[in-house]
């Protein structure tokens, strides 16, 4: 059985692989991050690619996951170029959301803190009129007998 190696074809895309990978192995890896141009490229070709194990190829070369090809295809259908572009991972929250939540937590503070000092008013009150029972009770005459 004999081996064919199949002829090596330079990359359509340069940014792919331009050099012989770093064969250190990284402390930590990191993700790979395809531009927006880039992705729409691939798509493009991908598209345009008819012949049986084409797209396979076309995959392999670039060293890229069918995964990204779906995600990449609902993301221009979604929103063409701009969305293909636009970073992973939760969109951030509107500013108003957060001075929403902040201003929420100062009156809820505000709140507990007007509890203790009505509670202490409260607290004053009993004693200041115990303390006027107290007086007049000592200010009453006292019975001899």
């Amino acid at each position: 059985m004999a081996i064919s190696a199949a002829p090596v074809r330079p990359s359509a895309h340069a940014w792919a692989m331009d050099a012989p990978p770093d064969p250190e192995v990284r402390e930590r890896p990191t993700r790979r991050r395809f531009p927006a141009a880039y992705k729409a490229a691939i798509l493009d070709e991908l598209d345009r690619a008819t012949e049986p194990g084409a797209k396979g190829a076309i995959l392999r070369r670039e060293g890229l996951y069918s995964s990204h090809v779906t995600e990449w295809r609902r993301l221009r259908a979604l929103g063409g170029l701009e969305a293909l572009g636009r970073p992973r991972g939760p969109r951030p929250a509107h500013p108003l959301v957060a001075e929403n939540e902040r201003l929420r937590a100062t009156v809820g503070r505000l709140e507990a803190r007007l509890t203790r000092a009505e509670k202490v008013i409260a607290v004053q009150g009993n004693v200041s009129a115990l303390l006027r029972e107290l007086s007049l009770e000592s200010a009453e005459p006292k019975d001899e007998r």
